[in-house]
């Protein structure tokens, strides 16, 4: 009875217990981003484009304010910029300029006529050439004029900033529009996921980790995720700290504001796995043998 006693120790010893795997912590699954939209200029609400659970791309147009005096600041800007007969009248002086001076040039090298006319021509022509220039920048201030009339045109129109769905619509038609917002937008592709772990997870937990995410939702299959922060300062007061996941989502299966289970796959404050060098096998006394054992075979001795 001893020797089975003695034998079970030894087994004890030789072949320790696996440790019992790592537990999945609580977590919580959010939006990757959430905007609350509102718009840069005070104005009353003309029209609304979507409604909740409408989803939106980047730059989609939301709502849209009363512009008609922005419209009419177009239409003018614009006539101003497209009219032509000042700049084509100045053209023209300017090309009668050149020619009249350079018929004065001929003139006067021929002597039938003074240095004063051949002069007068040449200033003539100066003059009506800063005349083209300066109707050419005026054109230019004009067009310049017209898209600033478009800029504060596009201002009336509440767009989306990010691709998501929309979560609410705080204002309707026809209500005046000031600071506060007129949707809440949420990105919902990827999702973000927020676990507090032990300190003792530190050591363990790096940028990039799979971890694997079951949802709290019924028919919901476990997901893998990514680690994009760890937080650098661990709270002394619950002794834990924060690391934020990244779960892909691209046909938004799966909705925002649930509660799941975090499965790290490593146990606190275990290193990263390495191929370990192969060790000896053991070989037990010969008292621990068990009943039936071959015993082993002698070896012969060398003589030096």
């Amino acid at each position: 009875m001893n020797s089975y006693r003695r034998w079970g120790m030894a087994a004890l010893v030789l072949f320790p217990l696996a440790a019992p795997a790592a537990q999945p912590l609580g977590c919580l699954i959010e939006p990757f981003r959430v905007s609350e939209v509102g718009s840069q200029v005070i104005g009353v609400i003309e029209s609304t484009l979507v409604e909740r659970g409408d989803r939106v791309t980047v730059g989609q147009a939301l709502a849209t304010l009363r512009s008609d005096v922005e419209r009419q600041s177009v239409a003018v800007a614009l006539s101003k910029a497209q009219a032509v007969g000042e700049l084509q009248a100045a053209e023209a002086n300017a090309l009668l300029a050149r020619q009249k001076l350079a018929r004065a040039q001929d003139l006067a090298n021929q002597e039938f006529i003074s240095s004063q006319a051949l002069e007068q021509a040449r200033a003539e022509a100066a003059v009506a050439e800063h005349r083209l220039a300066q109707v050419r920048e005026q054109r230019g201030v004009y067009m310049r004029e017209h898209e600033m009339a478009q800029a504060q045109l596009g201002l009336r129109t509440i767009r989306s900033p990010i691709a998501g769905v929309v979560v609410d619509r705080y204002l309707s038609t026809g209500e005046r529009v000031e600071e506060k917002p007129v949707y809440r937008v949420a990105m919902v592709n990827p999702l973000r996921v927020e676990v507090v772990l032990p300190s003792s997870f530190y050591a363990t937990v790096r940028l990039n980790m799979p971890v694997t995410i079951t949802p709290d939702f019924p028919g919901a299959t476990a997901r893998t995720a990514k680690v994009t922060l760890v937080d650098k300062v661990i709270d002394g007061a619950s002794n834990t700290f924060r690391i934020r996941l990244e779960l892909p989502n691209p046909d938004l299966s799966l909705p925002a504001g649930l509660r799941c289970k975090a499965d790290l796959g490593v146990s606190p404050g275990a290193a990263p796995q390495r191929s370990a060098a192969p060790q000896p096998a053991a070989v037990l006394p010969s008292s621990l043998r068990l009943v039936g054992s071959p015993a082993p075979v002698p070896q012969p001795a060398f003589k030096h």
